[in-house]
């Protein structure tokens, strides 16, 4: 059976509450947790960064099994990392000690970890040689904001944290069952990092008009295009997971999706028909990349929410945009 067996998640210690936030862009404090539906999240020291917070999430699943039966590690966090054209994924091979295993990274912004719990799926279906594969990310966005710009407004959760999923064919908590993925590539240009790339390389202007940051080219043009279809395409991924996996919408016991404002996260509960608690939504968490889905397993399974033959569905979705969705069964 091939599924997610251990979830991990690394904190770190620094806590940012919404006040601190508040003072930081001028916005109300009761907007901050009524709106951004965020009370606090967690910001890397100086010295933590994106392999960092992979490596210490990784740590804990390895307290679990040896680290020499792991065959693969896959890097699926942010994609701002310690440096350019590096791979993270060597040295948290290195660093955890799983030398049996190869290492690659998979970069799709947020939209990254339920695309990995599949890949992850079906290397272990097409290569008999594979037993356990290791999810592990990193995220330190909260330093790609710039909170003085008002286009990255809604950015303004971002927070910082490693997280990790040993994915096997030997599993006994939890089944992976079917995925969806929609792309619409005619948002590419809209939430993009305009400094530092080949396109504007690294100098003094970059600086100087604080290019480094995360920015909105154009926030009303994306507002008018994404809005009308970005809880739809939520919907479809959530459905699609679920006819996938011979299931439908009313078998859905809880949803795990990334941490969004709390309108769009409202909307995304009444379209797939359940009630908020019958979802993870990490308020005192806020956005890390890739990592919330599996943020929210991890809380989902520490907190017992979950029960044998529940069904969940990881769910979020990437700037460039992409909206992806797998399902599981929990067997724990």
């Amino acid at each position: 059976m091939i599924g997610i067996q251990a979830t991990s998640i690394y904190e770190p210690e620094r806590i940012e509450k919404a006040a601190e936030l508040a003072s930081k862009t001028a916005i109300p404090e009761h907007v901050i947790i009524e709106k951004f539906g965020l009370h606090e999240k967690r910001i890397a020291t100086d010295r933590e960064h994106a392999s960092d917070l992979a490596i210490a999430a990784g740590k804990k699943i390895l307290q679990e099994i040896d680290p020499m039966a792991i065959d693969v590690v896959i890097y699926f966090g942010s994609p701002f990392k310690d440096y350019q054209v590096w791979t993270a994924s060597s040295k948290i091979q290195h660093e955890l000690g799983t030398f049996n295993a190869y290492a690659f990274e998979m970069m799709n912004v947020s939209s990254c970890f339920p695309l990995a719990v599949k890949v992850a799926k079906d290397m272990l279906r097409s290569d008999a040689e594979l037993n356990n594969i290791l999810l592990v990310g990193g995220s330190k966005e909260s330093m790609l904001i710039n909170y003085e710009n008002p286009r990255s407004r809604f950015m303004f959760n971002f927070a910082d944290g490693g997280a990790a999923a040993l994915i096997t064919r030997l599993a006994t908590k939890s089944e992976i069952l079917g995925s969806s993925i929609i792309t619409d590539g005619s948002f590419s240009q809209e939430v993009l990092v305009p400094g530092g790339g080949s396109v504007n390389p690294v100098s003094a202007e970059v600086v100087k008009e604080k290019m480094q940051y995360i920015d909105v080219p154009n926030p009303i043009n994306m507002k008018e295009r994404l809005d009308p279809v970005s809880i739809p395409n939520f919907t479809k991924v959530i459905n699609q997971s679920l006819e996938k996996s011979g299931l439908a919408l009313e078998h859905l016991k809880l949803l795990l999706p990334l941490h969004t404002k709390k309108s769009m996260f409202k909307s995304l509960c009444e379209n797939v028909g359940i009630n908020e608690d019958q979802a993870i939504y990490l308020t005192h968490h806020g956005h890390m990349s890739a990592l919330d889905p599996c943020f929210g397993l991890h809380l989902a399974e520490k907190n017992e929410v979950l029960e044998r033959g529940d069904i969940a569905v990881l769910v979020s979705a990437g700037t460039g945009y992409t909206w992806a969705a797998t399902a599981i069964r929990w067997l724990g």
